[in-house]
């Protein structure tokens, strides 16, 4: 890991939004330069070129009428500009983006379609990764696999998803964990060489070409009820993934219910109003 500290001015960028019996939005910039304490980048080594971000340069708001909300930017060394875009609609609440893509699976290429899990009523974790053959990654990879029974119990469905060829991902599972590899898995690791997938779920590094670290769990009506995105160098929790996704099934079969912190099955949920929350705090 290396860290490039940045002594700028900084424009800023004001994103305004709009509520109105839904989700609305609406994008605006707004151009006023201030000076800020020194900003601190961290990038991965491991993907080869660190970051074209160095000391001399000055970010400042793209004055590029075409921003598209939702993308993930990265500077231009010519202009010293970086993008800076704003998440205008959010992916929780909304329909997944439905993907068709190769896969391997059982030592096998295959096709997985999103949607196919909604028709068969199953909910889906679907997490990306940055590449095959790294460091963080296989962890990730082979720790869902290990409790990937635990999710089957709850309906569930997994899906890996990275940036490489499904070549790269059956070279990887014949590799044995020992030597770095991946071994048996019990679910699909997915091909998104195109990088479309990352794309549709804004969690695709445009200069390196990579997904950060998202997840998402999607529910059996294809909406998505939870996602995380970590940056490349911080692995994720199996057993957050699966308290989680227990928290979103249990308010789905209980809807005048919410969970609170930490909830964990068993434990004491809340009635969503001022006398039920009361109860709660009365009972803890």
């Amino acid at each position: 890991m290396a860290a490039t500290t940045l002594h700028a001015s900084l424009s800023t960028a004001a994103v305004g939004l709009s509520h109105n019996g839904g989700i609305g939005t609406q994008c605006q910039r707004r151009s006023a330069t201030s000076a800020l304490p020194a900003v601190k980048l961290t990038t991965y080594e491991g993907l080869g070129k660190a970051s074209r971000l160095t000391a001399d340069v000055v970010p400042r708001v793209s004055t590029r009428k075409n921003l598209k909300c939702g993308a993930v930017s990265s500077p231009d060394s010519s202009s010293k500009t970086l993008d800076i875009r704003a998440h205008c609609q959010p992916l929780v609440g909304n329909k997944a983006p439905d993907f068709e893509a190769k896969a391997v699976f059982d030592q096998e290429f295959i096709e997985v379609k999103l949607s196919d899990y909604q028709a068969q009523g199953k909910y889906v974790v679907l997490f990306f990764y940055p590449l095959d053959f790294t460091f963080v990654c296989p962890t990730e990879i082979t720790a869902f696999s290990d409790r990937y029974a635990e999710f089957a119990a709850l309906n569930t469905e997994v899906l890996g998803v990275s940036v490489d060829s499904v070549f790269s991902h059956l070279a990887w599972i014949q590799t044995e964990r020992k030597s770095g590899g991946l071994g048996d898995l019990s679910y699909p690791l997915v091909s998104d060489i195109t990088k479309d997938i990352a794309r549709q779920y804004n969690v695709l590094i445009e200069e390196e070409g990579v997904a950060l670290r998202g997840l998402f769990i999607i529910d059996t009506e294809g909406v998505i009820q939870h996602a995380t995105i970590n940056n490349l160098a911080i692995g994720r929790s199996v057993d957050e993934t699966l308290r989680t996704l227990q928290a979103v099934q249990y308010v789905q079969e209980n809807p005048d219910e919410v969970c609170p912190a930490g909830w964990k099955p068993g434990e004491k949920s809340m009635k969503p109003d001022p006398k039920g929350s009361k109860e709660y705090f009365a009972a803890i």
